[in-house]
């Protein structure tokens, strides 16, 4: 039962996974930074949010409270776009996996189709051999 599995293992392109496994991880630790709540110095800024509270004009304070806002959302589109970028890198090796799985999957048909063959041309023969 394990022969099939070593055969696709054989023909995984490991290079190109041991390449691009650094930039997964790195891609995978910013989304998990930035899924798991713990801000990043990068993502709050403690004066730039006490800013709009201090304000002593309702307007000034309103204005300032909507840059805030759109520096933060500018930071998740940054960590959306980085997302998308590792989902991306994931599905391209998701791909090629099982491309490999399925030309391997397509080889051992053929394969024991052949076996098969043998098998019987081998039985027929002994059986001619007997008699």
């Amino acid at each position: 039962m394990a022969l099939p599995w070593l055969t696709v293992l054989k023909h995984v392109p490991w290079s190109e996974v041991i390449a691009n496994a650094p930039k997964v991880a790195d891609g995978a630790r910013k989304l998990w930074k930035g899924v798991s709540g713990k801000p990043d110095e990068a993502v709050v800024d403690e004066h730039e949010e006490l800013a709009w509270t201090t304000e002593p004009d309702p307007v000034a304070r309103l204005v300032a409270r909507v840059a805030h806002l759109e520096a933060r959302l500018g930071k998740l589109g940054e960590q959306m776009r980085a997302s998308s970028e590792l989902i991306d890198a994931l599905a391209g090796q998701n791909a090629q996996l099982v491309e490999r799985l399925e030309a391997a999957q397509k080889r051992l048909k053929w394969l024991s189709r052949g076996v098969l063959g043998l098998g019987l041309a081998l039985l027929g023969l002994a059986l001619a051999l007997l008699y």
